[in-house]
């Protein structure tokens, strides 16, 4: 009797699927009620869920008070492990529906950019034209998730900015696309056709801290090298689209890609950037396992080194 107690204290924490559903849904809404109301159940179901869940793993995830919840320090470490097992389970079970309905086969594209207008969403519409019976899966996440995903097979491959390799991938380089300043309406660079990075100096510059907004303020320190002639920078943690919102709030201005001025926001006005006379690009590359031997990412690779067989120097 006491061996088998003993063998009992030993066995890990009973964790199920739903549990760690509920406790992410709760950490993205910020509140039990919302994420009840999300998820069309009781908050009190919720709620108790998430107490169980806290009991098994013998920790608190979240801080509550009458505003709501927010991850503990310990529980921001247990949500990510908890997100990243969501999406291979989500693509485990998506996998295993696609062959149950005999589908020829399924692609996994991450990428950190826009789809509204743009080379990425060109090649995602010509590959769907090559191989209609293939089910296309688009995945935008940050590039730290992506590229954890790449490494345990949820995705096949990324689209992102950079030429750099990631670890154990191959990589192959894509298209650039300029980048412009983004303005409120009435802002006095609007009179102008293009927008100079000196320009920029008296201004307040948002971006987000997601991708691309880091490279794109490694680009403006290296037009600006000169810490006085730097514009003041503010970085928020919201989404590019939000960043668009406070700038047509007239809050500041903004750095975008030209692949996101297809999502138009009112209040707002796009000018190239350019220094001197050219303009201003940054690259795409696209990174893949060379183990993965998914029959509909090789004909995705096929198609993109047709359509940019060299590395390109424009748009």
């Amino acid at each position: 009797m006491a061996n088998d107690m003993r063998r009992s204290r030993a066995l890990p924490p009973t964790v199920d699927l739903q549990q760690l559903r509920f406790a992410v849904a709760a950490a993205d809404a910020g509140s039990f009620r919302q994420a009840a109301d999300t998820l069309r159940l009781r908050q009190s179901q919720l709620s108790r869920s998430v107490r169980q869940l806290e009991h098994s793993i013998g920790g608190v995830v979240f801080e509550r008070w009458s505003g709501g919840v927010k991850p503990t320090p310990g529980g921001h470490e247990f949500l990510r492990t908890a997100r990243a097992i969501l999406e291979q389970v989500d693509a485990l079970v998506a996998s295993a529906q696609t062959t149950k309905r005999g589908k020829a086969g399924r692609l996994a594209v991450g990428f950190c950019t826009s789809l509204s207008t743009g080379n990425l969403r060109a090649a995602l519409l010509d590959f769907k034209v090559h191989f209609p019976q293939i089910e296309l899966a688009a995945v935008e996440r940050s590039r730290a998730r992506l590229a954890t995903a790449l490494r345990n097979g949820t995705l096949d491959i990324l689209i992102v900015t950079g030429a750099t390799p990631l670890l154990d991938c191959q990589t192959l380089q894509l298209w650039n696309e300029r980048i412009l300043a983004a303005l409120p309406e009435g802002h006095p660079l609007t009179t102008r056709d293009v927008v100079l990075w000196t320009d920029l100096r008296n201004q307040k510059v948002l971006l987000s801290q997601y991708d691309p907004g880091h490279e794109l303020e490694d680009v403006l320190i290296s037009k600006l090298p000169l810490l006085g002639d730097r514009p003041q920078i503010e970085h928020h943690d919201v989404s590019r689209s939000i960043i668009k919102s406070l700038v047509s709030m007239g809050l500041g201005v903004s750095l975008v890609m030209e692949s996101d001025i297809g999502a138009s926001t009112a209040g707002s006005v796009y000018r190239e950037l350019r220094d001197g006379i050219r303009p201003s690009f940054l690259s795409f590359s696209a990174h893949w396992r060379g183990d993965n031997d998914n029959p509909a990412l090789l004909g995705f690779l096929k198609l993109l080194a047709e359509r940019y067989p060299s590395p390109a120097t424009g748009k």
